[in-house]
């Protein structure tokens, strides 16, 4: 007997990094070729949510208002824990998520974030009945969550809530074993369950596409002609119990390496784990800050503090040697670390359980 998604593709177009033109606008042709490219590639998986701003509304004009509706699933999230105060609040994201998106319904969404302090708002606020009267309404074709929290808070979610019928967890080579995001103990609970998962941050964001040099030779010895990023997209399609692989893709060589890599693969060959544990060796040599850049402690930051680029910009001064481009490209148009007051809201909202405040201090020397 299969599991709910079996039959999806293993590549699945996550749509937080969409491309931009210099202006800051969504670079809409590209994004539409892109949507074209992959859904011609034989993959059908859409991710969106209603807080990155206006991935929803590019949703429906480069897919929804492009292509039948039975050709694709489109997920979406709400996050009821950042900006309501009341459960009209919360169930509001799911409506303005259809009106953005003008998609009639959603074939998966997602409670977005759970773990620690940020579970108990959808409780608190009774979104999981919400969203299965909206399953029961047709509005919704499977009900899930995306987690960012321990191997036992999920087991408690699944236990809790028997609407769930997937869930999304962070699964790359280097947070396999991390003792914070715990993808191994967390995948273990899902499949314990019977609960299928979609993966998010198979790149790390990014970090995984465009290593350091060490580890990249690794990778370039073993097989020249593949691309770290498809090494790391493989990884974790061989794991069980997968619906799909989310990339967040911005160029169109993203799209046609990731659907290179995923198209006809079935599996791990012999000897193809002990790259990856060369590479993840090489990687220990590094002291780095786990951000994935998505950029939710921004939202949150009373004082428009430039974390994820401060955060990049160490990271790339650690493994490249460089730092200014990455501050340029990610911090520009915010306040240095300096300006932190150390009022930690941030941390409360970063699924990456990242200590903030202190990393900040690291990074003033570097950025002022």
């Amino acid at each position: 007997m299969g599991y709910l998604g079996e039959e999806i593709g293993k590549l699945g177009f996550g749509l937080m990094r969409l491309p931009r033109l210099t202006d800051g606008s969504f670079d809409h042709d590209l994004i539409c070729n892109m949507v074209d490219r992959f859904l011609e590639a034989g993959f059908t998986y859409f991710d969106t949510a209603w807080i990155y701003t206006g991935s929803e509304e590019e949703a429906r004009k480069a897919l929804v208002e492009r292509h039948p509706r039975e050709s694709y699933q489109l997920a979406t999230k709400g996050i009821s824990w950042i900006g309501c105060k009341t459960p009209e609040d919360a169930q509001a994201h799911f409506t303005q998520s259809l009106e953005r998106t003008g998609a009639g319904y959603f074939d998966f969404y997602l409670m977005h974030m759970t773990g620690g302090p940020r579970t108990q708002a959808f409780d608190a606020f009774g979104m999981w009945d919400f969203i299965a009267q909206k399953k029961e309404e047709g509005l919704v074709r499977h009900i899930g969550f995306s987690h960012h929290g321990t191997a036992e808070e999920l087991a408690q979610i699944i236990e809790t809530h028997p609407q769930v019928e997937f869930v999304q967890l962070q699964v790359n080579y280097l947070d396999w074993e991390n003792p914070v995001n715990q993808s191994r103990a967390c995948m273990e609970v899902a499949a314990a369950h019977g609960v299928p998962v979609v993966v998010m941050e198979p790149l790390r964001g990014g970090l995984l596409a465009d290593p350091p040099a060490n580890v990249a030779r690794v990778f370039a010895e073993a097989e020249p002609a593949q691309s770290p990023a498809a090494w790391a997209l493989q990884y974790v399609a061989d794991k069980p119990n997968i619906i799909t692989v989310l990339s967040g893709m911005n160029a169109m060589e993203q799209m046609e390496d990731n659907i290179a890599a995923l198209s006809d693969f079935t599996g791990f060959e012999p000897g193809q784990q002990d790259v990856i544990d060369a590479a993840m060796a090489q990687f220990d040599s590094f002291d780095l800050v786990p951000c994935t850049g998505c950029d939710y402690c921004a939202k949150v930051c009373p004082q428009n503090v430039g974390i994820r680029g401060a955060f990049l910009a160490m990271n790339a001064e650690t493994m490249f040697g460089r730092h200014v481009q990455e501050w340029m490209n990610w911090g520009s148009g915010r306040n240095v670390p300096s300006a932190c007051i150390e009022c930690y809201a941030c941390e409360s909202a970063c699924p990456q359980g990242i200590s903030i405040v202190e990393e900040l201090k690291r990074a003033v020397p570097l950025i002022g």
